[in-house]
């Protein structure tokens, strides 16, 4: 995941080279410190919507697809926003697999950001996609099998896919358990990992799971961990003490 943390600030003054590797750089960093100032994700995502329009390069595109993503998540205001994000970080990552193919970070992004666009939209509503997105793990799985991300993308979809659709509880949680096995102190996955014991009526298990990502000092991500991961570990929490 770490090879994916990226974030943009643009000099107008200075050579487009060299602001492309600044914005790269700072990208880099601002993307585990976003939750310091969440609007600067505005900045970021129109600072590499231009940069992708005017240099197209793969680089720029994953990172342009990788902000939209954390945009939607985060700073849209509306499921209309939310869905116009994720879109447009859908078709900046399948720019970035046309351009290269063999490229671990791009599939994984354009199966993220449109296995997000249809959980929004509506997952019976929107299986026409999931052969893409179940294509772009198994090449993601093929290129990289040690990537721990793709294991959280894939552990969600086993999960949120009805069961007679393609859905299965058993592989979601061996998919989320992979993936913590390879990246212990990720908190979205192991938060993935409890809301499947939970719908599989673990809930000791879940609870245990749930605490370890608020109990986590070191997470791999900080800014994903203070704005996503351990709120939704509160809210299940409080849902486990509800049904208990």
């Amino acid at each position: 995941m770490r090879a994916l943390l990226w974030t943009v600030f643009v000099l107008v003054t200075v050579p487009a080279a060299w602001a492309q590797s600044s914005l790269i750089d700072e990208f880099r960093v601002a993307v585990t410190r976003y939750h310091e100032n969440p609007s600067r994700l505005d900045a970021l995502r129109n600072g590499l919507t231009e940069a992708a329009r005017t240099d197209p390069s793969v680089d720029n595109l994953i990172a342009l697809a990788h902000v939209c993503f954390l945009w939607g998540d985060i700073r849209a205001p509306s499921p209309e926003a939310k869905l116009e994000a994720y879109e447009q970080g859908r078709q900046a990552a399948k720019r970035a697999v046309e351009m290269a193919p063999g490229s671990v970070a791009a599939h994984f992004w354009y199966g993220t950001n449109t296995g997000r666009w249809g959980q929004t939209r509506g997952v019976v509503r929107s299986l026409f996609l999931l052969p893409t997105v179940k294509h772009e793990i198994d090449t993601v799985l093929t290129l990289d099998p040690s990537f721990a991300p793709i294991y959280a993308l894939a552990g969600n979809v086993y999960y949120e896919v009805p069961p007679l659709l393609g859905g299965d509880l058993d592989r979601s949680e061996r998919m989320f358990r992979q993936g913590l096995a390879l990246a212990p102190r990720f908190t979205a996955m192991r938060v993935g990992l409890a809301k499947t014991l939970i719908k599989k009526g673990r809930l000791a298990e879940a609870r245990q799971e749930l605490q370890a990502v608020l109990d986590e000092r070191s997470p791999d991500n900080l800014a994903d961990w203070t704005m996503k991961d351990a709120r939704r570990a509160r809210e299940l929490l409080a849902s486990i003490g509800e049904k208990s």
